[in-house]
């Protein structure tokens, strides 16, 4: 049985797998680990799907314009449905607050090359059939940004890897990491050890506990959140929505949602206080608190047959912006970690940038935009994503 490889990839999610997948493009011998049965049995398969690159910072635009161009041209130079949908991503506006804070960062967005513009109320009902008219300001609109099927992407990645001459092997929970002299050399797991000279901590929720096993402490905090799905209905409804206003029940900070590729509604809510932990039990209080906030932006949801709940985990850091680079003080061990609930959509992004390190010892996108997702900046100096 093969023991050493080029590189190990430690987890088989969002980040994982096109991390694996990019790297063995690249002609590296690579091992991916996870403790589940199969890929993106973690958070991936909670993930509603979204894919933006309508952020506030540099570094998330730039990798997720990288991820954009990875997902929209997949089925074409694959072969393979990973359910691709470019309806783009609104944010109506009713209140002053929110108009603000968009006009605010659309200099930065348009900076970065994103195409994205202030619209009126007329056209954000265009955009939005049937959304409440009611005080309606206007709204910001990026036009090449979507979503996929979050299963149907890593599926389809999974096997784009081991098609490239990458392994993975499952149930295969990592135990402790071999570090001699501060140079990392290999995993222990519950089913073996195996050996190489690059380790990409990609283990998501549980990215702290993998750092623990180097002596880090590394500061992603897992938090859950609950999403759902209806059944099928007419399609309708081109763009994911984000409505940025607290909710008037208390509960929620912000709620999203949209029609996927199979024209169900998928919807989402971030908690005002969040749930901080590992638990992903469903909650008696979500429904009702998303479905206010539905049918109150578009009231023709009233009659919305939901299908199921879950609940996910987002992996947090105190800035609200992911941590990709080198591990300090650990030659050969590298980290992509905390992308606080966007695993999905940087995913290939992170993906591609760090298989360009690991390889050239430097990224695709500009260095110093790159750097600023270095595993050793200042986590609490105040910056905080406004869209995160």
């Amino acid at each position: 049985m093969k023991t050493h490889y080029d590189a190990i990839v430690i987890g088989a999610g969002s980040v994982g797998v096109p991390t694996t997948y990019f790297l063995a493009m690249r002609g590296y011998h690579v091992l991916c680990l996870d403790s589940y049965s199969s890929s993106g049995q973690g958070q991936n398969k909670a993930a509603i799907g979204g894919t933006r690159a309508t952020h506030s910072d540099p570094a998330k635009i730039r990798i997720c314009q990288k991820s954009l161009e990875i997902f929209s041209t997949w089925e074409e130079y694959h072969g393979q449905s990973i359910g691709w949908k470019k309806g783009g991503y609104c944010f109506p506006v009713y209140r002053a607050k929110e108009e603000k804070l968009l006009k605010s960062i659309l200099p930065i967005q348009k900076k970065f090359d994103l195409n994205i513009d202030w619209v009126g109320p007329d056209k954000i009902k265009e955009i939005i059939p049937g959304i409440n008219p009611n005080g309606l300001i206007g709204g910001t609109f990026s036009q090449d940004d979507g979503q996929v099927c979050p299963l149907l992407a890593i599926e389809a990645m999974d096997k784009a890897a081991r098609e490239a001459g990458a392994e993975f092997k499952f149930k295969n929970e990592v135990t402790d990491l071999i570090i001699n002299n501060n140079t990392i050399e290999g995993v222990k797991t519950r089913n073996g050890t195996y050996t190489a000279d690059v380790i990409v901590n990609a283990a998501g929720a549980h990215a702290r506990e993998i750092g623990y096993m180097a002596g880090l402490d590394i500061p992603v905090f897992p938090e859950s959140h609950e999403a759902g799905i209806s059944a099928p209905v007419r399609p309708f409804l081109g763009p994911l929505v984000v409505d940025l206003r607290p909710g008037r029940e208390g509960k929620t900070a912000n709620f999203y949602f949209g029609q996927n590729h199979e024209n169900a509604v998928i919807f989402c809510y971030t908690p005002k206080v969040p749930f901080a932990g590992l638990d992903r039990g469903a909650t008696s209080e979500f429904m009702p608190i998303i479905a206010n906030r539905l049918v109150e932006l578009i009231p023709r949801l009233k009659n919305l047959m939901v299908r199921r709940l879950w609940r996910g985990l987002y992996p947090m850091t105190p800035d609200g912006v992911a941590i990709v680079g080198k591990a300090p003080g650990i030659s050969g061990l590298y980290l992509a970690v905390g992308m606080c609930g966007q695993g999905l959509m940087m995913g290939p992004g992170v993906g591609r940038e760090l298989a360009a390190l690991i390889d050239k010892g430097k990224p695709e996108m500009d260095k110093k935009v790159f750097d600023s997702l270095s595993p050793e900046r200042d986590f609490y100096a105040g910056k905080v994503e406004a869209l995160k």
